[in-house]
């Protein structure tokens, strides 16, 4: 569905202040049965009054521009060299690896059991290791989350893409969704790592990636992320655009699934991505240089 940007204002904003009332009336029940209420980032007063602002300030606040995106024409320090199928080996990890610093990729997306591996083979090189927490479907424990997301960062990890619990999201259960990404924020950042949160746009309603890019927010992760690549559709350019106007400029948008040429990527940029998530990064690059 294509809205006018008036049209799409709105929404931001109906969807917006709908959770804030929905995470206010959660939070305060929690508190009051003495339940429930360290699992949030801040005390619900302290969670109002952070987010308030930007309901009171409407469009103005939740803004349309873009991210920063390089401007020496180079793409390679915004893409995640990526390999995440279930059956690659270790001799496909280190040609990952072996890539990524050939390509100086920004960093190489693997899954957990291949962090170790992965740390050890980019020592000395300025390619990070980025895994994946709560992988592919969201709908782990939030304790399960956080374990994944240490040991992980102990095993080397310096950033965590970790999947929403959708179900809770699709619930309107956003209570749960914003605790579920605090957790894993306060975890990945007591580690020095850094957090993208997936959202699986393709399951969602624009509404429901409203919400979902809303949440992402607020709890202080650093990306806001399209897709898993193995749900029922990838990145799309309105569902990036979507989100960037939703988070505003200064956070990140990654654009990951479906992302196979250099037409691909630079639609993504164009639309506000600030990161690439693609296992055909070579095959881009290859483009972009010729």
């Amino acid at each position: 569905m294509q809205f006018d940007d008036d049209a799409l204002e709105r929404i931001i904003e109906q969807v917006t202040h709908q959770v804030l009332v929905q995470v206010r009336e959660r939070a305060a029940s929690s508190t009051g049965s003495g339940n429930g209420s360290d699992a949030l980032a801040t005390s619900p007063h302290e969670y109002v009054d952070r987010v308030q602002p930007v309901i009171e300030a409407g469009a103005d606040r939740i803004a349309a521009t873009l991210g920063v995106a390089p401007t020496d024409g180079s793409l390679s320090p915004m893409i995640d060299h990526t390999l995440l199928r279930p059956d690659a080996t270790q001799e496909e990890i280190a040609q990952l690896c072996y890539e990524a610093r050939k390509y100086a990729f920004a960093s190489v997306c693997v899954n957990p059991s291949y962090v170790k591996l992965c740390s050890d083979l980019l020592k000395g090189s300025d390619v990070l290791v980025c895994t994946v927490v709560g992988f592919p479907l969201g709908a782990t424990s939030t304790e399960a989350k956080v374990f994944e997301t240490q040991k992980a960062i102990r095993d080397g990890a310096k950033e965590v893409d970790m999947v929403i619990n959708v179900g809770a999201l699709k619930s309107r259960d956003y209570e749960l969704v914003e605790r579920d990404i605090a957790a894993v924020a306060r975890a990945s950042h007591a580690g020095g790592a850094i957090l993208k949160v997936i959202i699986e746009a393709a399951l969602l309603t624009d509404e429901e990636k409203v919400a979902a890019s809303y949440l992402t927010k607020v709890t202080g992760a650093e990306f806001v992320k399209t897709s898993t690549g193995f749900g029922p559709g990838g990145a799309t350019a309105e569902d990036v655009a979507l989100m960037r106007r939703v988070v505003g400029p200064q956070m990140g948008v990654k654009a990951a699934g479906g992302i196979r040429t250099y037409a691909d990527a630079q639609k993504m940029i164009a639309a506000g991505a600030t990161r690439i998530g693609a296992s055909a990064s070579v095959r881009i690059i290859q483009e972009a240089e010729s």
